[in-house]
């Protein structure tokens, strides 16, 4: 059986038939975890530099004059990217605590889960620090619209995007 995230396929014989690799379960669980980490490091600097962002904002002369709906969404965003930093930095820490118990199959599922999410959460980071940007320097209109397009391109590129691939290599 194959399965569209080879990180989620099961780690036994009919995955090895699946994709035409020969690998051991603990092989296969080595290099999906080696994958997962990569696109952790890429998903954390995005998230490090919008998290820099949002703190310097706060300390900038002009924050005094966001109004409430900004403030709102300014606070918002600081605690996606809190949640953004603790999903990115959940694997790792995970794997610190599973350590050398051969417990690597389980922690690529559970891991590759968090990545997911933390996607949804940085997508919803960059859209939002966006939008605050053209509400506060441009007009609010303009944001909403920002917010809708960003989003609308975010959920194209990787939701959309991946199924197409995924529909077009199947056939």
């Amino acid at each position: 059986m194959v399965r569209d995230d080879p990180q989620e396929e099961p780690l036994g014989e009919e995955s090895r038939a699946g994709d035409g690799r020969d690998e051991t379960e603990n092989e296969r669980a080595d290099r999906n975890w080696e994958e997962l980490i990569q696109e952790l490091r890429v998903m954390q600097t995005g998230t490090q530099v919008l998290s820099g962002f949002l703190l310097a904002v706060a300390f900038q002369p002009r924050f005094t004059e966001l109004d409430a709906l900004q403030v709102g969404l300014y606070l918002t965003l600081v605690g996606l990217a809190a949640l953004a930093t603790v999903l990115a930095l959940t694997p790792v820490g995970m794997h610190r605590s599973l350590f050398a118990q051969g417990r690597k199959p389980e922690l690529v599922r559970v891991a590759s889960r968090i990545v997911k999410a933390n996607l949804v959460v940085v997508g919803a980071l960059s859209v939002g620090v966006t939008a605050l940007i053209v509400d506060f320097t441009l007009q609010r209109w303009l944001a909403v619209i920002v917010l809708i397009f960003g989003t609308l391109v975010v959920i194209g590129l990787w939701v959309a995007l991946p199924l197409r691939v995924a529909h077009a290599t199947r056939r």
